[in-house]
């Protein structure tokens, strides 16, 4: 099929290079949810791929009527019968959130924090306050705004009452009621045995919190609330960590938690855990004594891993100190 501009959307040329099966779907704002994989490609000779949602193994998700970053998504979607693959030209009037919204899609797909350092204030604003995405050639799209192809294929219109929705979705008060959920859901995985489900668990609800916090003034009453709230989630997520042996995700996020809160007492234990593991004798030695002077009851306890430590590193330098000499 040739290409055609889209009714009412300057900027905006659609190809359809599969056709799709039945009626185009009804949308009434905020009741679908839309489900489908997508490529991005530079317009130029090479047609550059710089994102591709099947390489990264699960579709994109959007919720309509939501206010998506990238609200010409809506439309080329919109547009799309479901199985239709879809390639559209959008011109840079259009394309210019979309590093916001690739960073975002990028560090999900990473388990990471979609919204990792960006201050209170709009995307845009981030991005100016921050220069860089982290991203190369997210970074070279911001410098130099230009058109983009998204070719799109609808998979599936959904009800979101019956949808497991991703976060993002998530109304601030649906965030909040199931952040507990995720709590108890990891507690009785951990009394299975089941560290790596629930780490996976205590994870998620830290990045609702965070993603409520953001949203926060930092130092208001709520901000400083969903910060404790965070606390006991994340050194859940820790001691599951150190039964998985991932000692330096231990260290890593231990050490971002004591940056706010310093006399964590417990955030101090399970690092110190974490370096005797991996044999930082000094970083080791240094979180155990603190642990006794914040808790002097925890006192024996510190003596005792000490002790422990103590003993299995001359085990071990008896048994291989001649092999580094």
């Amino acid at each position: 099929m040739e290409e055609t501009y889209l009714l009412k959307h300057p900027g905006v040329k659609k190809k359809i290079l599969a056709g799709g099966r039945g009626t185009l779907p009804h949308f009434p704002p905020g009741t679908k949810v839309l489900v489908f994989h997508f490529q991005t490609l530079l317009d130029d000779f090479e047609r550059t791929v710089i994102d591709d949602s099947r390489q990264v193994g699960q579709p994109a998700e959007i919720f309509v009527g939501k206010m998506f970053k990238l609200e010409v998504w809506e439309t080329l979607l919109m547009s799309m019968r479901i199985g239709e693959v879809a390639e559209f030209w959008c011109d840079d009037i259009h394309t210019g959130l979309y590093p916001i919204v690739s960073k975002g899609m990028r560090l999900i797909a990473e388990g990471k924090d979609p919204l990792e350092g960006q201050r209170h204030m709009c995307g845009m604003g981030n991005l100016f306050h921050y220069h860089s995405t982290g991203f190369s050639d997210l970074d070279e799209l911001m410098k130099n705004p230009q058109p983009l192809i998204f070719i799109m294929e609808l998979l599936q219109v959904g009800d979101p009452m019956s949808y497991h929705r991703e976060s993002w979705m998530m109304e601030k008060d649906e965030k909040l009621t199931t952040v507990p959920l995720l709590h108890m859901q990891g507690n009785a995985l951990v009394r299975q045995r089941q560290f790596r489900e629930a780490a996976s668990k205590y994870k998620e609800a830290v990045l609702l919190l965070k993603t409520v916090q953001s949203r926060e003034m930092p130092g208001d009453v709520d901000y400083i609330s969903l910060g404790r709230m965070i606390v006991p989630l994340q050194l859940n997520y820790c001691q599951c960590l150190l039964e998985l042996e991932e000692y330096y995700e231990v260290v890593e996020v231990t050490t971002e938690l004591l940056h706010k809160h310093k006399d964590c007492v417990k955030a101090y234990y399970k690092r110190a855990k974490a370096h005797a593991a991996v044999w930082n004798e000094k970083e080791a030695r240094q979180d155990f004594n603190m642990v006794a002077q914040l808790d002097i009851t925890l006192a024996s306890l510190v003596r005792k891993e000490l002790k422990l430590f103590i003993a299995v590193s001359m085990t071990l330098f008896f048994k291989y100190g001649q092999i580094f000499k």
